[in-house]
C-alpha cells in the first residue's frame, strides 16, 4: 500500500521553462542554441544543481563552455526569475493527497540560485512534508545516494513509496531500492498511473 508520494519539481510541480526564458531576451537563434549548449545542455548544469560551487564559480564554468557569449550568459543568468513557471494545480494536488492521509515529499535536482530567484513559484514547498533539494545535500539524481538518503531521513519503506519524475533516467535507481515509479508526462496521465497503484 502506498503511503508516501514523492514528487520531482521541474516539469512536475512547476514548469522548467528554460527555452521560453532564453528566447525572451530576443537573441538570434544561434545565440539561443549556444546558450542552451553552454548551460542546460552541459555537464556543468548538474554541478549547478549539486550546489557544491558558488554562483560565480558556476557562471565561470558556463563561460568556459563558450567564452564568446560571456555577455549573454551574464545577462540571462544574473537573475533567473522566469525560468520556472507556476503550475496552478501543484498546491491543490499536494493538499488533496495530504487530506487523504498521504505523506508528500519532494526529490529534485534544484539549484540554490533557482531556489532564491524563483521563490514566487515554489509555494507548494510550504505544504509538503519535506524532501530533498539537491543543492542542500550536495548530491543529484540519479546518484543512488540521494534516494538512500531520502529513505533513511524520512524512515520510509520503499514499497510504500511512489516517485514521479519527468526524466526517465532518474527512475531506475529509485526502482533498485524498491520504490514504485511513474514517468510523469502530464497530470492526467500521472493520476491514472497513481490510481493503478491504489492512490486515489
Amino acid at each position: 500500500m502506498i503511503k508516501t508520494v514523492i514528487f520531482d519539481i521541474g516539469n512536475v510541480l512547476a514548469g522548467f521553462a528554460w527555452e521560453e526564458y532564453f528566447l525572451s531576451f530576443g537573441y538570434p537563434e544561434e545565440i539561443f542554441r549556444r546558450l542552451k549548449k553552454a548551460t542546460v545542455g552541459s555537464r556543468a548544469w548538474q554541478e549547478h544543481d549539486r550546489g557544491a560551487l558558488t554562483d560565480d564559480e558556476i557562471l565561470e564554468l558556463f563561460i568556459k563552455n563558450d567564452p564568446g557569449i560571456e555577455k549573454e550568459l551574464k545577462e540571462t543568468l544574473g537573475n533567473i526569475n522566469g525560468m520556472l513557471v507556476k503550475y496552478d494545480y501543484a498546491i491543490p494536488w499536494v493538499q488533496e493527497l495530504k487530506k487523504k492521509g498521504y505523506q508528500v515529499l519532494v526529490l529534485s535536482n534544484f539549484a540554490a540560485k533557482a531556489y532564491r530567484d524563483c521563490k514566487d513559484v515554489l509555494g507548494f514547498l510550504d505544504y509538503v512534508d519535506g524532501g530533498i533539494l539537491s543543492f542542500q545535500d550536495k548530491m543529484v539524481k540519479p546518484e543512488p545516494e540521494i534516494y538512500k538518503l531520502l529513505l533513511e531521513r524520512y524512515h520510509l519503506e520503499p514499497e510504500e513509496c511512489v516517485f514521479l519524475d519527468d526524466t526517465e533516467k532518474n527512475l531506475p535507481a529509485a526502482r533498485q531500492f524498491g520504490i514504485h515509479t511513474i514517468h510523469f508526462v502530464n497530470r492526467a496521465q500521472a493520476l491514472e498511473e497513481l490510481r493503478k497503484l491504489g492512490v486515489e
